[in-house]
């Protein structure tokens, strides 16, 4: 059963980037954002009390929670800047920058964790790279393909962040129950997200969203609830070993989403950059 589970977890997790996209189709990037993270806060919560660490809260030394609260910032700004590429990119291209975030989080972690240099990180690094490269690697550069290349430094910053994210974490959650973290970082996301609405003016948009877009926001945020569910149930009965490396997989799911619901083009090449994207993955887990 925890397989299922597994893959359930790559499935909805693949999902949210297209619910996202269909529903920032006609609103602000940061408004459907600081909307959607409410959803996400009360999944969050939800997995707190499903494992009862909210009495340990207490425990939490304020090293820990200052890492935590700077993950949160990290997160908040990976995800504002991946929905702004979302909203004016296309999934197959965004999804696979987003996901090289592997890459520089490996290298921060070498420098500032002191983790060890191996084979397989070098030779998955590369992969991932060069798979990246073919998935958004483009030779059309007319004047108005140079201007919607604003999606591709939105979709740079999310990876830059969301690394920034993972050790900053890494740091903060040495002693605290990782559900009860992810909680207190998705607090720290939801403020965030409702500062930059307030800060850009875009508050007043709200009574102007119409319901489609209101229902795949929310979905979007369901989605991400629902993967971090699965997620935590397959852990619970499963091998860390390959739940892990299945979760991972969840770019596979995103761009079959996207050819199918969105009907996103996947050139040769493209197909090609997803496969070496896989496989550099899937060594990295080895």
């Amino acid at each position: 059963m925890w397989i299922l589970f597994a893959f359930g977890s790559a499935v909805f997790a693949g999902l949210t980037a297209i619910m996202a996209k269909l529903g920032i189709h006609n609103v602000d990037s940061n408004l459907a954002t600081a909307i959607r993270t409410i959803v996400v806060l009360v999944f969050s919560c939800l997995m707190v009390f499903i494992v009862g660490s909210q009495e340990t809260i207490h425990d939490i030394d304020s090293k820990a929670l200052l890492f935590l609260v700077l993950s949160g910032i990290a997160t908040g700004a990976s995800w504002l800047c991946y929905f702004k590429a979302l909203q004016i990119g296309v999934v197959n291209k965004v999804a696979p920058i987003d996901r090289s975030s592997v890459i520089l989080t490996i290298i921060l972690a070498i420098i500032f964790l002191n983790e060890a240099v191996t084979l397989s990180k070098i030779a998955g690094v590369v992969v991932i790279g060069f798979g990246t490269f073919l998935m958004t690697y483009t030779r059309q550069i007319s004047e108005k393909q140079t201007i919607g290349r604003q999606w591709l430094v939105y979709a740079i910053l999310s990876a830059v962040f969301a690394s920034l994210t993972s050790i900053l974490a890494k740091v903060g959650i040495q002693g605290v129950e990782s559900n009860l973290g992810t909680a207190i970082r998705t607090v720290v996301v939801l403020i965030m997200a409702w500062m930059m609405v307030y800060i850009v003016k875009k508050q007043g948009e709200i009574r102007h969203i119409d319901n489609k877009s209101w229902a795949f926001i929310c979905l979007s945020g369901i989605a991400t609830g629902a993967s971090w569910l699965c997620f935590y149930r397959a852990l619970q009965t499963g091998p860390a070993s390959v739940v892990v490396p299945i979760d991972k997989l969840s770019i596979v799911f995103t761009v079959a989403f996207s050819f199918f619901i969105l009907k996103e083009k996947l050139t040769r090449r493209s197909f090609t950059g997803l496969v070496l994207i896989v496989a550099g993955t899937l060594v990295l887990l080895v």
